[in-house]
């Protein structure tokens, strides 16, 4: 019964790439509740592009937008910055306008009784780990046996701002509550170091060899020194870590990403829902886990497909207004609030749709 899931920092080129896109649409929502927006970013070696489709009375500065999210994610180098923005379709305009969904799409919501933000646990640990990494690129990835942690992969951009004393201990406070043998560290060090590691009460000191140690469970930037990260060393897109922004890998993804994307699009508003209703049918059913599907055809208000899965058992859902203005009223998707669900998921962070 193993299962691993991943998470990345705030600084990694695909999340700043998804903050940028949502902080696009936060700006204009703050103005104008009603604005259609769907934004891509694309970054890289020196540059970032901006690129979509925005429909808004909103007056906002996207270069400036975007030059501010880059910066709080830790970088301090001034990229390029180049918009290609038009207008929405007018075609697909017409089924939104109606109140009809903005998009096809299948949509997947998930609760579990793992842990108490009701996500899989190897995700709540995994995100807890690039928490602690701060503002700055970074990867973390766990794996479990039910609830007992096997292994604990963490690789840091270390450009000599990193407080690896304080990262430590706060792997240990994470890690610790869920292993049941004396917490190891694996690392790879070119002249041979000493990992001293607190484990509640207990220390555990162990000589490291110039290699990766199988022993250990957290293992530790295994490449080696990583001291070149975020747009110099790669690109990122927005929309890229799917699994990361849903319900890791274990759990099937719907459709399309949802950072940059107001709420007619139904590939965001649509799987908010699906989560809100999966968490309700979990706490009212006492069920282990729950499973709903949504889908939607553009144009359409109504859903052509609601379905919850209870423990495998699966039947209608009932009693939910699906139509994507009810949705966009009923979960107060019209006000800015979305980048901060770019940063370390969509779901299990105390969101309307989590509660």
């Amino acid at each position: 019964m193993l299962s691993t899931s991943e998470a990345v920092a705030v600084g990694h080129p695909d999340k700043v790439c998804d903050q940028i896109s949502d902080a696009v649409l936060d700006a204009c929502l703050a103005q104008d509740p009603l604005s259609r927006v769907a934004i891509e970013v694309l970054g890289g070696h020196g540059a970032i592009t901006v690129c979509g489709e925005l429909t808004t009375k909103a007056k906002i500065n996207v270069r400036d937008i975007a030059r501010d999210v880059y910066r709080s994610c830790g970088y301090a180098d001034e990229p390029g910055i180049f918009v290609n923005v038009v207008e929405q379709s007018p075609e697909i305009a017409r089924g939104v306008d109606a109140e009809g969904a903005g998009d096809q799409g299948i949509m997947v919501g998930y609760a579990c009784n793992e842990t108490p933000e009701l996500m899989p646990l190897p995700v709540i640990l995994s995100r807890r780990l690039v928490q602690a990494m701060g503002a700055r690129d970074g990867k973390a990835q766990v794996t479990v046996d039910r609830t007992r942690v096997t292994r604990v992969l963490t690789s840091v951009c270390d450009a000599g701002d990193f407080d690896q004393a304080a990262f430590e201990k706060k792997v240990i406070e994470i890690i610790s509550p869920f292993v049941e043998t004396p917490f190891h560290s694996s690392s790879r060090a070119t002249n041979g170091s000493e990992a001293i590691l607190q484990r509640k009460d207990c220390f555990v000191a162990r000589e490291l060899a110039p290699r990766n140690d199988e022993a250990g469970i957290w293992l530790r930037n295994p490449n080696g020194a990583w001291t070149v990260g975020g747009f110099a060393a790669d690109t990122g897109l927005t929309g890229r870590k799917l699994a990361v922004d849903n319900y890791g890998p274990n759990i099937p993804v719907g459709g399309g990403c949802f950072s940059g994307k107001d709420a007619t699009k139904v590939d965001r508003s649509a799987a908010y829902m699906a989560r809100k209703i999966a968490v309700d049918m979990l706490r009212r059913t006492g069920a282990h886990e729950v499973f709903v599907h949504l889908a939607y055809a553009i144009g359409v208000a109504e859903p052509l497909m609601a379905v919850v899965t209870l423990d495998g058992k699966q039947e209608p859902v009932r009693g939910y207004d699906l139509r994507p203005r009810a949705i966009i009223e009923r979960l107060d998707l019209g006000r800015p609030q979305f980048r901060e669900t770019a940063k370390y998921g969509h779901f299990g962070n105390g969101f309307a749709w989590d509660a």
